[in-house]
């Protein structure tokens, strides 16, 4: 799905424009306010959703290979971490919809899940 799809889904806002180039393939999709599970199960090249707004995120989505992010419930990220995610060229969304709600979207839409089974968890 390309980013410009996620983001009409979401009826996101890109915080940080100057990056988009072009428009990004995104294949799958994970929702987590821990980073450290973001770290453990996140496929590379997903969009993440959470609600945390801090440059732990986006140091987080840099070293899972994320596509890009979307900020969840309205919220904005401080100044320096859209400088932060602009220089690391990783797109920054808001969107006023909540976790659950944006996730059954964009999987709705097609967006796969692209969290890996762990703790002995099978589909």
């Amino acid at each position: 799905m390309k980013l410009s799809e996620i983001i009409q889904h979401a009826k996101g806002t890109v915080l940080n424009p100057s990056i988009l180039a072009h428009d990004y393939e995104i294949s799958g999709g994970c929702g987590a306010d821990l980073m450290s599970d973001v770290l453990a199960v996140v496929k590379p090249g997903a969009v993440l959703l959470t609600g945390l707004c801090n440059p732990q995120v986006v140091r987080t989505a840099q070293m899972a290979d994320v596509r890009a992010i979307i900020f969840l419930r309205g919220k904005q990220p401080p100044t320096e971490v859209i400088a932060l995610a602009t220089q690391e060229n990783i797109p920054l969304i808001s969107s006023d919809m909540g976790m659950f709600e944006l996730c059954g979207r964009l999987y709705r839409a097609g967006l796969h899940s692209f969290e890996t089974n762990w703790n002995g968890f099978h589909e």
